[in-house]
């Protein structure tokens, strides 16, 4: 259960870390035209630019309380958090009649409540 729990919680990081990385950091405009990103168009730079620092945040959280024993109760917040920001994407992706991307944002979605649950249960640590 253990490992299953770290899986999960990797890729989630994973997954957090690119899309932060690339909302943060790469132009509105660019991402506007990437597969996926227009919704990036009808957002303003600052909306865009702080839903990837929580990415960020999100990235470290599944992680580093596990990996350094400081607070490891942030990571199953944190997926519980993950689990909010997929509902809002996968709104926004529906919206626009991306099923694609609602479906990614769904398998997301189960991943985050695996760790929550497991974290908070059974494979707490």
């Amino acid at each position: 259960m253990n490992l299953a729990l770290w899986t999960a919680a990797g890729l989630l990081a994973a997954v957090a870390l690119t899309g932060g990385l690339t909302k943060t950091f790469v132009p509105r405009e660019k991402l506007a035209a990437a597969h996926g990103g227009g919704w990036t168009g009808d957002a303003g730079d600052g909306f865009v630019r702080s839903l990837g620092v929580l990415e960020l945040l999100a990235a470290a959280g599944l992680v580093l309380p596990a990996v350094t024993g400081v607070a490891p109760v942030l990571v199953p917040v944190t997926a519980g958090c993950w689990t909010l920001l997929m509902i809002g994407a996968m709104i926004t992706h529906g919206r626009r009649g991306e099923r694609a991307f609602v479906a990614l944002n769904l398998a997301y979605l189960v991943l985050a409540l695996v760790v929550a649950v497991g974290r908070f249960g059974p494979g707490a640590f």
